[in-house]
């Protein structure tokens, strides 16, 4: 087969990395790619959101399948594009999409299908946004409806903070149109979790659980971010609270989305908040998590194209997957100034000596080539540094001891990925 992967990013070279690992893959190309991912796939020169360009490029190729990274496209209808010019593409319609592309749209769905998740109110102006978030208790949650590359997200911990919040979305457009309609609501108590299903518009079958770390700072502290590392398996993510998350949230939603309309075909990823009252939905994604598309792509042990072609086909009913044992932990290096103003341009050594070290893959997420040949930082997540060992607190360690062979001053990261996991375990 001839496969094109659309993105840039850490998830996009980890799904190159697997992709490029299987029999049934002749050809691998990647638009536009990063310094990383032309070491798996041929990079070409076209943009996430050039839906024309990639749909001619895929015709010239004779591409066999796409498959789509990040979200922006498919809310933008990349996947419908691909589709009506016949080029079989992994990712959902833009309608579907909308599970993602609004937070009102989703919370709506959510409802009217019986989905456990926290209570909301949807608004377009800023007074009476703040008049609901006055009779929730705190703190609060306030949301932007629309895109806002993992960053629309606020808990407020004080009333002040809640109108800040709002002013800074809605009247500022902090987030651009991203902010025109917000979601506010109640926060939820209890443990986060990823939880992935691949969907093929009818039938729903779990990957495995994951945990990132938004939060830009050790101890979970700072400002949130697009994640700054993840492991797998989650702990928290017991065999009941697996099946009550299918049953309750995946299922229903894929049976809602079929009933208005707007099958859901590709990977669905709900954020989950596990309280004592069981799992509740925080938000969908409709595509892999990043980073815990990297550490799910090291615990895959069955070949990812033939589930990838299942979904977009509508054959998943009986399909089985695979999964290795061995725990995966992965670290997100990121440029001094990330999540604010990242400092690009400033040269990575040490990825060889990283990479060589067993059980250790190297993911690139913001990088390029500058004219002397080097590697250098080419935005806010940089590295995805990830490692597979017998259980959390071994990958942790080799993670770690990778990380230290990079030699990148202008980088950072968290020093306590997975501590959740080794908390629990003590």
């Amino acid at each position: 087969m001839r496969i094109l992967v659309v993105g840039s990013g850490g998830r996009e070279h980890a799904l190159c990395w697997k992709i490029a690992a299987s029999p049934l893959c002749d050809k691998l190309y990647c638009a536009p790619g990063n310094a990383g991912i032309a070491a798996e796939a041929e990079c070409v020169a076209i943009g996430v959101d050039d839906i024309p360009g990639l749909v001619k490029f895929a015709r010239e190729k004779a591409i066999d399948l796409v498959v789509v990274g990040p979200e922006a496209p498919l809310v933008a209808g990349l996947a419908d594009a691909l589709e009506a010019a016949g080029i079989p593409t992994f990712g959902p319609s833009a309608k579907a999409a909308e599970l993602e592309g609004s937070k009102g749209f989703m919370k709506d769905l959510a409802a009217k299908y019986a989905v456990p998740t926290a209570a909301y109110r949807r608004f377009r102006a800023p007074a009476p946004a703040k008049a609901f978030a006055a009779t929730l208790g705190l703190p609060v949650v306030i949301k932007a409806d629309g895109l806002a590359a993992g960053k629309g997200v606020v808990i407020a911990q004080s009333r002040t903070e809640a109108e800040a919040a709002i002013d800074a979305m809605m009247t500022d457009r902090q987030f651009g149109e991203a902010g025109a309609e917000l979601v506010v609501e109640e926060f939820l108590q209890g443990e986060e979790l990823s939880f992935f299903a691949l969907c093929d518009g009818a039938h729903a079958i779990p990957l495995a659980s994951a945990q990132d770390h938004k939060q830009v700072g050790d101890g979970d502290t700072g400002p949130n971010t697009g994640g700054m590392g993840a492991y797998s398996p989650a702990p928290v993510a017991t065999p009941e609270i697996e099946r009550r998350i299918m049953e309750e949230i995946i299922r229903p939603t894929v049976q809602g989305m079929a009933a208005e309309g707007r099958p859901f075909k590709g990977v669905l990823f709900a954020g989950i908040m596990v309280t004592e009252g069981g799992p509740k939905l925080i938000e969908f994604n409709v595509r892999f998590g990043d980073p815990e598309c990297e550490v799910l792509m090291l615990r895959l042990k069955s070949d990812l194209v033939p589930a990838l072609i299942a979904a977009r086909d509508g054959t998943l009913k009986n399909f089985d997957l695979r999964w290795f044992d061995d725990a995966a932990l992965c670290v997100v290096m990121a440029a001094k100034g990330y999540p604010g103003r990242p400092e690009t341009g400033t040269v990575i050594g040490g990825l060889d000596a990283a990479a060589t070290i067993r059980d250790v893959a190297v993911f690139h997420a913001g990088t390029k080539q500058n004219d002397k040949g080097e590697i250098v930082a080419a935005g806010g997540r940089v590295l995805a540094v990830a490692a597979s060992a017998r259980d959390v607190a071994s990958a942790q360690a080799l993670a770690y001891q990778a990380v230290d062979a990079v030699q990148w001053p202008g980088g950072f990261c968290r020093r306590d990925i997975g501590w959740r996991a080794l908390a629990r375990g003590k």
